[in-house]
């Protein structure tokens, strides 16, 4: 039996004016579903729409960015429709929460870290006493391995990682269903990165939050963070699956280039010649008719470009969207793996 769905996301697009007047499709018909207890990860290049996705999530819109169509629902609830003041006030932060790029710098640089908690709370919840707050902090700290003098501290005297666990731990005071990470360790150190991979981590094990979406243009990141993966190219979700599938075994070309082209960890696929992605991505103001990826796709074909490629769904919650049949691309994967092969032993 599966577990309630805490985010579901259908046909969701979203788009940003530009000062000319021009629209620039970010989010184009993006569909997910994350339940309860579990974490999704979005991964893609800079410029994917990744980030404008997390903000959409949120269901809270401004200029640029504005809500084109789709339906956001948490636990059952529709906000895609909701007046900015009422999501505001009774979505951001309990229903859903949101761990921004460069999340650090959300610190008031002039309050300790407390008085910028009780803001945060009484924002949503007023009648919360200030005792009450600070009991809550100091047991959400201590259970997230934060030191509890953090709250008696300003910003500038805690370095980059503890800043950006301090505002995780923030993020989640009022236990929100869904929490999205935007990525939350790129500006960190190594030591930083895994002790903020660690804390993500704990958020879903103690039930700081519910449901997680953790994006990131490291991929193989989210093998070790998330259940299932999304590729995102060019505003659209080009492949869907566990994060094993996404990692392993990916079939959208797109998807297989990301993986052959960064440096991977894992076993079985640290040896593997680095290649990259030729070309660069279409222009959102005037996207392709058909596939966006065909300008940098070697398996393209005429029909590619004419109409627009549905996702195709292959079973067990897996997709891509591609016009090639999944045995066909297998077979180029496998053709061009023996070819390798052959190529390392001659040499």
């Amino acid at each position: 039996m599966s577990n309630p769905v805490m985010l579901e996301v259908k046909g969701l697009t979203t788009k940003y004016i530009t000062r000319f007047r021009e629209d620039v499709y970010a989010v184009d018909h993006v569909s997910l579903k994350v339940e309860e207890g579990k974490s999704l990860g979005i991964a893609g290049e800079s410029g994917c729409g990744k980030s404008t996705l997390a903000l959409s999530l949120m269901g809270y819109y401004f200029p640029p960015l504005h809500y084109t169509s789709g339906e956001i629902i948490i636990d059952g609830r529709n906000i895609s429709r909701m007046d900015p003041d009422d999501i505001r006030r009774d979505i951001l932060g309990t229903e859903i929460s949101y761990i921004p790029q460069s999340a650090m710098n959300a610190l008031n640089p002039t309050q300790k870290i407390i008085s910028f908690i009780e803001d945060v709370v009484q924002a949503h919840e007023p009648s919360r006493t200030k005792k009450d707050i600070h009991d809550l902090a100091r047991k959400s700290f201590e259970v997230l391995g934060l030191p509890a003098e953090v709250l008696q501290k300003y910003p500038v005297e805690l370095s980059g990682g503890m800043k950006q666990r301090t505002v995780i731990a923030t993020s989640v005071i009022l236990s929100p269903k869904v929490l999205i990470a935007d990525e939350p360790s790129s500006a960190l150190d190594v030591t930083s990165q895994k002790m903020v991979i660690k804390m993500l981590k704990n958020l879903l094990e103690h039930g700081f939050t519910k449901s997680m979406i953790f994006i990131t243009h490291e991929l193989p990141l989210l093998y070790n963070v998330t259940d299932d993966i999304m590729v995102m190219y060019a505003g659209q979700i080009v492949e869907k699956g566990t994060a094993q599938e996404a990692v392993f075994d990916p079939l959208h070309p797109y998807s297989k280039g990301l993986m052959g082209s960064i440096i991977v960890p894992e076993y079985g696929l640290r040896d593997v010649e680095l290649t990259a992605i030729p070309g660069v991505p279409p222009n959102l103001k005037n996207p392709p008719a058909g596939c966006r990826f065909a300008e940098r796709c070697k398996y393209v074909r005429a029909e590619c470009e004419a109409n627009p490629v549905p996702l195709h769904d292959v079973g067990g919650g897996r997709a891509y969207r591609c016009i090639l049949s999944e045995r066909e691309l297998r077979d180029f994967y496998t053709r061009e793996a023996h070819m390798r092969e052959a190529h390392q032993n001659a040499g």
